[in-house]
């Protein structure tokens, strides 16, 4: 099925815009989970985890479904495909592992937050000085550092599905 130049360059400008901003959401998330893992005083550790939570809810969970609904769509939309090479279903896979995981991660750091609201003196850092939110963040960014790569080298290779479609074509 042939499909016009505009959708191709509306899904493709669309999907390159969500995805890059979900990797910058999550660079300026780890940024915030450094500073909340490392600082001396109970104000800056609670304005971190603070903000962690909200750019997570609002920066990074959207951008993560942006991309993985852009995703798709582009590959209905150009000759890629989405089963067809297997670069494509690697990122698939990825952004698809990434999303589920932020989403049962934001319960976690739903819980550093509200502990972040309610603490009230300098002994209640031990308990938010957790390496979870650096730890997922840096494994986030890697993961849409391995999916950009993917993207932009685009290996070759065909599933036996995108072999079948070939010989049929």
């Amino acid at each position: 099925m042939k499909r016009s130049p505009g959708v191709r360059n509306l899904t493709l400008t669309a999907h390159v815009v969500s995805s890059i901003g979900w990797l910058g959401a999550v660079a300026g998330f780890l940024v915030l989970a450094v500073a909340g893992m490392t600082a001396d005083d109970l104000t800056t550790v609670r304005a971190a985890y603070l903000a962690m939570e909200l750019v997570g809810w609002f920066a990074v969970v959207p951008l993560a479904l942006a991309s993985l609904l852009t995703g798709v769509l582009q590959g209905l939309a150009t000759h890629w495909g989405v089963f067809r090479h297997y670069w494509v279903v690697f990122k698939l896979l990825i952004n698809v592992v990434a999303t589920l995981l932020l989403l049962l991660y934001m319960q976690t750091l739903g819980s550093l937050a509200r502990l972040a609201e309610t603490a009230v003196a300098a002994s209640d850092l031990d308990a938010l000085r957790s390496p979870s939110p650096v730890l997922h963040a840096a494994g986030a960014l890697l993961l849409l550092l391995t999916a950009t790569t993917l993207a932009v080298y685009k290996p070759r290779g065909l599933t036996p599905y995108g072999v079948r479609r070939q010989r049929r074509a």
